[in-house]
């Protein structure tokens, strides 16, 4: 079932994702080679529990650990280990949540471990393009279809792999609400947007195959062909007028970028 949000809702909504946000910045003035994926899981737990929220995806469904953290040929859902040492040259997909006044956050986006291959800087940069054009699309009247094909479209453009087994998915009192937001599809079909609506739009895109591989920790998912992936996403409130992104990535640029 869809629910609709109220204005009031939605502020709450807008409230938690600038609360990611936030979180996924101070994230990202941590991330440097030599430091841990679970020293960075301590920071976010940390800054969300003093802003008054709880991690969301602490226990969700038994996940162990605060924050996704992904290492290059991971796509998603990567679990945080004192083992897994951030190097020169690796990307990192950190996907992030929150929970507080009875409503959750939700968002992802890639950072670079200091200098990174250009050919992988081009994979980062057309996924967060792929986002934009999804979002573009996220308005009353038209269909999630609209979103999917604006982000496969782009994605498929310059060769690279669109992962399939995965998705967004609408935002509200939980995490994963109605409908599902694919990464690909056709323009006017799917589940209609209304305003009211919020929505998670996630870009999860291969430099190679879309194929990946499920392992056996029963969360991380990888490419097939171990090639790096990239993942960024976005709460969007739907309104008449266009898309209301409830996400805030200035917030995290500007932190890795001082």
């Amino acid at each position: 079932m869809i629910y609709l949000k109220t204005d009031e809702e939605i502020e709450l909504l807008r409230e938690n994702n600038l609360l990611v946000s936030e979180t996924l910045a101070e994230v990202g003035r941590h991330i440097r080679p030599g430091v841990t994926t679970k020293e960075l899981d301590s920071i976010a737990e940390e800054f969300i529990r003093s802003h008054g929220a709880v991690p969301a995806f602490l226990g969700y469904q038994g996940f162990p650990a605060s924050l996704c953290i992904s290492v290059n040929e991971q796509v998603v859902h990567g679990i945080p280990s004192s083992t897994c040492v951030l190097k020169e040259g690796d990307i990192v997909s950190v996907d992030c949540g929150t929970f507080m006044k009875g409503f959750v956050g939700d968002s992802a986006y890639t950072f670079a471990v200091g200098e990174v291959a250009e050919e992988v800087r081009r994979l980062m940069t057309v996924t967060k393009e792929a986002l934009y054009k999804g979002t573009a699309q996220a308005k009353a009247g038209n269909r999630v279809g609209d979103v999917s094909a604006a982000v496969q479209e782009h994605a498929e453009s310059f060769g690279y792999g669109v992962v399939r087994e995965l998705e967004g998915h609408g935002l509200g009192r939980k995490m994963h609400e109605d409908p599902g937001v694919p990464n690909y599809g056709a323009r006017g079909r799917g589940p209609l947007l209304k305003e009211g609506m919020v929505i998670c739009i996630e870009p999860m895109i291969n430099m190679g195959t879309r194929t990946v591989v499920f392992e056996r920790d029963g969360w991380t998912v990888r490419t097939r062909d171990r090639k790096p992936a990239a993942h960024y996403e976005f709460a969007v409130a739907i309104r008449k007028d266009g898309p209301d992104v409830l996400t805030d990535f200035s917030i995290i640029e500007q932190a890795i970028n001082n």
